[in-house]
């Protein structure tokens, strides 16, 4: 139940959705265009040798990517949940919240002095980058349910993924007119101007996200600092895991969740890299290609909230999770850009419906009378970084093993079926009032 005024609602409701303005730069510029293509970029020799050397280990550049992607995950899986029972316990979860933030936005920052040949730092930057991202994401969703009321959850989640998607574009073409034309800007190459995207990214996200951190509830529940924080930060999750165990459609929904999961972020996070090395595309091309899916994201994420309005959630989710599947089927038999660029149109049409809707149907399961919404919604954040996890790193496993990243497209595609079995089996409820037994101090 929303713990704002209705005459502060539409204020806060406009600061919390702006945090996606402020941090989905990162997953654009970072995560899926600019970054990958420099990385691959500055790390292939000139005869297009793509083994580097990481620590002494010889690696192929786009495997070494992906399992770093899938540690910084691993790390935020394993952090989050203590941190968001502390963060329940003592009410801070803005506090946590800003501290990710800047933790990520800086090492954006620091990417600017990757060139290369300094390879361990530029994977460490990323790797921060990741947990500063994945960690105030936690605390961020959290807040939905907290400041919106059960039926808002919908329209407001695509919002911020709506603005999210909007301000990376903007960003994202004033990065690619920077890489295109570098003499415009005083920048000697096409790699200087990459290198000040990643530079911008870190200063954009923690920019706006100011309006974020002024006008967001500070300990809504008006919680005190217990002395024994971390071991009740602990027992609260302990008491949240039971609950969610003893909660068979919130149980079913999560495994849905982990699965379609693993395929969607691994195509977020590769996509370019697999244009890049299956069909030989060039750096600006790749660009387009993502901006096409943020684009089209747009009307695809509040078309599939209205389509939830009409139908329900399940519905809403299997339709997208069918169409995911003919996306991986399709990546296979890719062989030109022009066909890259019409899969990319169909990725964009379900991208920002999944992540909103998946995020708004949590909301739902989340019991009305409980305050402790970080520590709820730290399983589903770690249920998707574990789907990460998995993702990126049997992503990177198969294409070793096999020598195409065709191959890992396919199998993306059994990860969605899975995601499919489980959500049929699921009636999602609205939302409980019951709540399990809690410590006092809850």
């Amino acid at each position: 139940m929303a713990v704002v005024k209705s005459k502060e609602k539409k204020r806060v409701h406009f600061a919390w959705s702006m945090y996606d303005w402020a941090n989905s730069v990162y997953s654009l510029v970072i995560t899926s265009t600019i970054f990958p293509v420099y990385f691959n970029s500055v790390t292939t020799s000139e005869s297009g040798d793509y083994k580097v050397k990481f620590f002494g280990l010889t690696v192929e550049n786009t495997v070494l990517y992906s399992y770093s992607i899938s540690f910084s995950f691993l790390v935020i899986a394993f952090i989050s949940p203590l941190l968001s029972g502390v963060a329940d316990a003592s009410g801070k979860k803005l506090f946590f919240m800003k501290f990710f933030a800047y933790m990520g936005s800086l090492a954006c920052m620091g990417l600017f002095f990757f060139d290369g040949p300094n390879l361990e730092y530029g994977i460490l930057c990323a790797v921060i980058a990741s947990i500063g991202h994945a960690g105030s994401l936690v605390f961020y969703n959290a807040y939905l349910p907290e400041i919106a009321d059960e039926h808002e959850y919908d329209f407001l989640s695509a919002k911020g993924f709506s603005l999210g998607y909007i301000g990376s574009v903007i960003l994202l073409v004033l990065n690619l007119v920077m890489i295109q034309m570098p003499e415009l800007f005083g920048l000697e190459n096409a790699a200087q101007a990459s290198k000040w995207s990643f530079l911008i990214t870190g200063i954009w996200w923690a920019g706006f996200s100011q309006i974020t951190f002024n006008y967001l509830p500070d300990n809504p529940y008006k919680k005190k600092i217990p002395k024994e924080l971390f071991w009740i930060g602990y027992h609260e999750i302990r008491v949240i895991f039971q609950a969610i165990r003893a909660t068979v459609v919130t149980k079913r929904f999560l495994a849905a969740f982990f699965f379609y999961s693993m395929g969607v972020q691994t195509v977020i996070f590769l996509a370019a890299s697999f244009g890049d090395k299956e069909l030989g595309m060039a750096g600006d091309k790749l660009i387009l290609t993502i901006l096409i899916i943020q684009i089209v994201a747009i009307g695809g994420s509040y078309f599939f909230a209205y389509l939830s309005k009409l139908y329900g959630n399940k519905v809403s989710l299997i339709t997208m999770v069918m169409i995911w599947m003919l996306v991986c089927g399709g990546a296979y038999y890719v062989e030109n850009e022009y066909q890259f660029y019409s899969l990319a149109f169909v990725v964009g049409s379900v991208m920002g419906g999944i992540q909103s809707l998946s995020r708004a149907t949590y909301s739902k399961l989340i019991p009305a009378t409980t305050t402790l919404h970080a520590s709820y919604f730290s399983f589903f954040d770690v249920t998707e970084k574990l789907a990460i996890v998995f993702g990126t790193f049997s992503y990177g496993i198969i294409e070793q093993l096999s020598g195409s990243m065709r191959n890992s497209s396919l199998a993306l595609g059994l990860f969605f079926l899975v995601g499919l079995g489980f959500l049929l089996t699921i009636r999602i409820p609205k939302q409980t009032t019951t709540t399990p037994n809690l410590p006092p101090h809850a």
